[in-house]
């Protein structure tokens, strides 16, 4: 990526908390990543992951342990006075005075941003423009949320932040803002998102990253992130059919249940040996079930992952390394079998 075309440029980014030594924690340990104007980029990771405090730290709320870090060309802490007029930002809780109403508030912020926009166009914007003579303690948990991004919008930011935006909308809520947030972006707005929703992510992001314990695990688009994932074909072994008669090139787990579960990296080949063998058997195959990998998969294996952190990204570790190899490796209950008739 051309480095002008960066708005989001970060390298080596290091965050420590506490003194050296066992006494202080490292949050953020290595970060290197960037983001182009006009893009939106997601940030994942579980709870304790480092998002929080990258986050801060490319918002110019605090400096860095370590490495380096530009938005817009900017150190966002150094130089924030220039940054900060540039940028929107939308934290997990707002903290708005709750005695005022939702265009009391508005005003109020507007006139400590800099190039506002009208406030009722931004409650408009967020569906909030027949809330307005409502008190901010009387809002809902999701019109609060809608709040919070109003405000982070009235600057009309060339960069917007948004750490975990859709908590606590119902579903049309959420799809409203995910509406919202692609029209910022197609009109030329860079997004990094934040996220424990991975339907939101895979929906909306360009590209992606799953942090843990501090560092990028994997990256890319959603479809390069859950291609590195295996592809799954569930359904109940009939009556009658031992698991060692199933096709020799298919590996598969059985379960106590008579599920089996075929993890594949070619779904559409396996899917085709699997249902030639059933028709020249004559065999139904009840609750058969196929399916491309999903982010959740994607993330879930990172997540559970034993690997020591700090791991090459991309590269499949422990748990995720199992998952990958295209066998399933059943618990309690649970067999393996290659269609040879040994099981495992």
């Amino acid at each position: 990526m051309d480095s002008d075309a960066r708005v989001i440029d970060v390298t080596d980014l290091r965050r420590r908390y506490g003194p050296a030594g066992r006494g202080g924690f490292d949050a953020v340990r290595g970060l290197t990543f960037s983001v182009a104007r006009g893009e939106l980029f997601a940030l994942l990771g579980t709870n304790g992951a480092g998002k929080t405090s990258t986050v801060e730290l490319l918002e110019g709320l605090a400096a860095p342990t370590g490495g380096r870090v530009r938005v817009l060309g900017r150190d966002p802490y150094r130089e924030r006075p220039a940054v900060r007029p540039r940028i929107g930002v939308m934290l997990q809780e707002g903290g708005f005075p709750s005695d005022l109403t939702v265009a009391e508030t508005a005003r109020m912020w507007a006139g400590c941003t800099t190039g506002a926009r009208p406030p009722g166009e931004a409650l408009e914007m967020t569906g909030l423009a027949e809330r307005a003579r409502v008190r901010v303690k009387q809002l809902s948990g999701g019109e609060r949320r809608r709040l919070d991004l109003a405000m982070a919008l009235l600057g009309r930011p060339e960069v917007l932040f948004l750490d975990e935006p859709t908590t606590g909308l119902d579903a049309e809520g959420r799809r409203e803002t995910w509406r919202l947030v692609r029209g910022l972006r197609d009109a030329g707005t860079t997004v990094l998102l934040t996220t424990h929703y991975l339907e939101e992510a895979e929906s909306l992001a360009d590209r992606l990253a799953i942090m843990r314990q501090g560092r990028i695990v994997v990256s890319g688009t959603p479809a390069e992130v859950t291609a590195s994932r295996p592809s799954r074909i569930r359904f109940v072994l009939p009556d009658g059919v031992a698991p060692g008669e199933l096709p020799l090139s298919l590996r598969a787990a059985v379960g106590d249940d008579r599920w089996v579960e075929i993890r594949t990296d070619g779904l559409q080949e396996s899917l085709g040996a699997l249902l030639r063998w059933a028709g020249e058997k004559r065999l139904a195959l009840d609750g058969l079930d196929a399916r491309s990998a999903s982010l959740e998969e994607a993330f879930l294996a990172i997540a559970r992952s034993d690997a020591p952190a700090g791991a090459p990204p991309d590269a499949p570790a422990g748990a995720a390394a199992a998952a990958a190899s295209g066998a399933v490796r059943g618990g309690a209950g649970v067999k393996e079998t290659t269609g040879t008739g040994v099981e495992r």
